[in-house]
C-alpha cells in the first residue's frame, strides 16, 4: 500500500455505477483522491485508506498495514471493512502528537453514523476531514 492512496480489496457493492467491481463510483473516488491530497499538503502527514476484509484481529492487521506505509511515523490509516462492519484509525508515533485518541474516536463516531446510513464514501471524506482538521496545518 502506497502513501496517500485509497486500496481497495476485492469486494462486491450494491452501488448503482461501481468501479472496478469496487464500491465507490468514479466521482466519488477522484473525491477521495482529492480529499488525501488536500489533508497531506494542509498537514504534512500522510492519509490513506483501506477498504476491505481485515484479517482478525482486526486491529492488529490495521497496524501491520500502517506500517507498510512509506514514512509510518507520520501516517494516518482508514481501515474500513463494510461487510465486517469494522473500522480502525491508526496514526503513527508524530501523526499521534497531532491527532489524540479522542480525536480519531470522535472522527470514527462520525464516520460509523455515516456508514450506518449508507454512506460509506461520505463517512470517509467526513473522516480524513476531520483528522486532518485535528492535525492542523503543518
Amino acid at each position: 500500500m502506497t502513501a496517500g492512496e485509497v486500496a481497495l480489496a476485492h469486494e462486491h457493492a450494491a452501488d448503482p455505477n461501481p468501479v472496478a467491481d469496487g464500491p465507490f463510483t468514479t466521482r466519488q473516488l477522484l473525491r477521495l483522491d482529492e480529499a488525501l491530497r488536500v489533508a497531506d499538503q494542509q498537514t504534512g502527514l500522510t492519509f490513506s485508506v483501506f477498504i476491505g476484509e481485515l484479517e482478525t484481529p482486526s486491529r492488529e492487521y490495521a497496524e501491520k498495514l500502517h506500517k507498510e506505509i512509506d514514512d509510518a511515523d507520520h501516517a494516518v490509516l482508514l481501515a474500513v471493512s463494510p461487510n465486517q462492519r469494522k473500522l480502525e484509525i491508526v496514526t503513527g508515533n508524530e501523526a499521534r502528537k497531532r491527532i489524540s485518541d479522542r480525536d480519531a474516536k470522535l472522527a470514527g463516531l462520525s464516520m460509523a453514523a455515516a456508514f450506518a446510513g449508507g454512506d460509506l464514501a461520505g463517512g470517509i471524506l467526513s473522516g480524513i476531514d476531520q483528522l486532518a482538521s485535528h492535525a492542523g496545518r503543518h
